[in-house]
């Protein structure tokens, strides 16, 4: 995507950052992760409200419909998978509904929602593309490297979600509806510069919230 090249040093910030790193070793702090999940509970809630979002500002029925299996892929298997893990560690989905939204959450989730009020529905898809891509690009990489040392790793079942084909095949179809989309815009304009900046803005969000995981230790 030409997005990811235009925004080169903040996509390594994002998909390889230490949290990720840690992650992927089994070295990441407790605490650093449960505080990941929680917010990150709280994330996917608003990032399903924003893929509800494109069904509204759909045009075409083909578009309303294209938008429903994120939707239901976000609140039947990764929030259920974030509710499943935290009851292994006595923290229950009514705790994580009862969790304040952090300074980060906050302002990641609202910029994403904003852009797709005040915006069309290729602003939305730019600003929650970063998101599921990276997590495609962090699962595939960091199966590759650690898939004979995930044995013992408290945090295996979290890769092996991000890696599978089922994420993997769902984010490349959302790659192919914001690439449509995309097709009709020249990559000189000023549009094509607008969607750049909502995709790179995406994107240091998602450093910042890695990094306010790492932060709560």
């Amino acid at each position: 995507m030409a997005s990811v090249h235009a925004c080169q040093e903040e996509w390594q910030a994002y998909t390889q950052h230490d949290f990720v790193q840690q992650l992927a070793s089994g070295t990441l702090h407790p605490t650093a992760y449960l505080h990941y999940l929680k917010q990150d509970f709280l994330f996917l809630k608003q990032y399903a409200r924003a893929y509800a979002l494109a069904i509204y500002k759909a045009k075409t029925l083909a578009q309303m419909r294209e938008a429903v299996p994120s939707v239901l892929a976000l609140l039947n298997s990764e929030i259920a998978h974030h509710v499943t893990y935290c009851n292994q560690w006595g923290i229950s989905e009514s705790d994580m509904e009862a969790e304040q939204e952090d300074f980060g959450t906050v302002a990641y989730t609202r910029y994403v929602l904003d852009a797709g009020m005040t915006g069309e529905l290729v602003d939305l898809y730019a600003a929650l593309a970063p998101c599921s891509i990276g997590y495609a690009v962090i699962g595939a990489e960091r199966i590759k490297h650690t898939e004979t040392t995930l044995e013992g790793n408290a945090y295996r079942s979290w890769i092996e979600m991000y890696a599978n084909e089922e994420f993997q095949s769902g984010v490349t179809t959302a790659i192919q509806r914001l690439d449509s989309l995309l097709e009709e815009i020249d990559i000189n304009s000023q549009r094509a510069q607008e969607l750049i900046h909502v995709f790179k803005t995406a994107t240091r969000m998602e450093i910042a919230f890695w990094q306010q995981g790492l932060d709560a230790v």
